[in-house]
């Protein structure tokens, strides 16, 4: 699985993404009103609302998980339906706490939902190539205390033999906004088959917004992730 913004000593196409500790209680907001949670000592603005008239945030949240639901992870977009996800997540950004890194809401379990290069998580099982053998079914990222990351493919080879692809990585902050995952070398399952391959890897994602359900994330190489948390 990768995260092509990274430096690596493999390829970064072999891992996914990343994020850190403590499992965090999911919340459900109420419909007529948004909350902003208070991370590293900054609290937004709270805004009340109609079920008529929601804050921004929301309206910006709502927009970019339309224009990336049913698109295969962002690889049935054109290029102009990609620029439009950038724009809306550039306007999120806007509403980013001051230190995302030290937001506990990172922590948790997240479907990845989007991403602007197709091989940015999954690698070569989401190259077009690789998408005539392989079906991806889940593609998941735990972040777990203290300071470690899960990331997993799930996919059907040929359409009728399962398999996946995991990493197990370590978190690390590198400034208010960025963090660096070191990942252990792949683990391969195919069938009952199960080996491990490669090498260990690297990658570096800036944190570009954060709420109770949707985490931004910009690879230094440019990829822009989508991740929305788990039911």
């Amino acid at each position: 699985m990768a995260a092509h913004f990274c430096t690596s000593r493999i390829p970064t196409s072999q891992t996914l993404l990343l994020h850190s500790p403590q499992p965090l209680q999911r919340r459900h907001l109420p419909a007529v009103r948004s909350r902003r949670v208070k991370c590293s000592g900054v609290i937004r603005a709270s805004v009340a609302a109609t079920p008529e008239v929601r804050s921004a945030p929301d309206d910006l949240v709502s927009s970019i998980l339309s224009k990336v639901r049913e698109t295969d992870r962002g690889v049935l977009l054109t290029k102009e339906q990609h620029l439009e996800v950038s724009q809306v997540a550039a306007q999120l950004q806007q509403f980013c706490v001051e230190e995302p890194v030290k937001c506990p809401l990172i922590f948790g379990d997240w479907d990845v939902v989007y991403c602007s290069n197709p091989t940015s998580p999954g690698g070569g099982f989401r190259s077009a190539f690789g998408r005539m053998f392989f079906k991806a079914d889940e593609m998941t990222q735990a972040v777990e205390a203290p300071d470690v990351v899960r990331n997993r493919v799930s996919f059907s080879l040929l359409g009728f033999l399962d398999g996946e692809v995991s990493l197990k990585g370590k978190l690390n902050v590198l400034d208010e906004k960025w963090i660096q995952v070191i990942f252990e070398p792949p683990e391969l399952r195919v069938g009952a088959v199960e080996f491990q391959y490669g090498g260990e890897s690297e990658v570096k994602l800036q944190i570009t917004y954060i709420d109770e359900n949707v985490r931004l994330g910009l690879g230094s190489r440019g990829s822009l992730f989508v991740f929305q948390r788990r039911k």
